[in-house]
């Protein structure tokens, strides 16, 4: 497959899935978290993890609300990604949920004054987005790069997709710069790459 069979099957199949991601009602996606999350939070890379990044879910994107509470009461370190820019993040410490504040592109981020980046080999755990994952770890990001050159960085982290069934495929479009992770739990199964 060539570069440009391989750019148009990943737009094509990007577009489909936030399709079937935005048909998900607010009150199943809730209910489909909670059960991924219950998962995560029983798995020996977050039970061994001292350091755990994830991202502020967008409204059709797995919640991840609850699991950043219950990473608080386990007295664990939490980061959130940080644009820092073009195509390039770095993980930064969120010392409480109220410490967020919108930032670029409506994301939520720490607000500034509160802003401490952490070492990004200092992270046990990073949980991934993604528009698809593959049943060999390949993840299908949403078309900016900015995980596939992080997840690269961040050598000494366990990658945990979290996602729907129906995000999870046989086979995705890769070219050497898609980053893989090592994890991912859906609702219904939980798959060691």
């Amino acid at each position: 497959m060539s570069g440009e069979e391989i750019f148009q099957r990943k737009k094509v199949l990007r577009k489909e899935m936030r399709r079937r991601r935005s048909e998900i009602s607010h009150g199943e996606l809730k209910k489909v978290s909670h059960g991924i999350i219950s998962k995560l939070l029983e798995h020996p890379a977050y039970l061994n993890a001292k350091t755990v990044m994830a991202y502020e879910s967008m409204p059709e994107e797995i919640q991840l609300r609850e699991f950043f509470e219950k990473c608080f009461a386990a007295g664990k370190k939490v980061a959130i990604p940080f644009i820092v820019g073009r195509g390039t993040i770095r993980p930064v410490i969120l010392p409480a949920i109220d410490a967020l504040e919108v930032g670029d592109f409506g994301i939520l981020t720490v607000r500034k004054d509160l802003r401490k980046f952490a070492d990004i080999h200092e992270l046990d755990c990073v949980i991934v987005p993604g528009a698809a994952f593959d049943i060999h770890g390949n993840r299908l990001g949403l078309g900016g790069g900015y995980y596939d050159r992080f997840l690269k960085l961040a050598t000494n982290a366990k990658k945990i997709a979290l996602a729907c069934d129906f995000q999870v495929v046989e086979d995705l479009p890769v070219t050497p710069d898609d980053s893989k992770v090592d994890i991912i739990i859906t609702p219904s199964k939980v798959i060691e790459v």
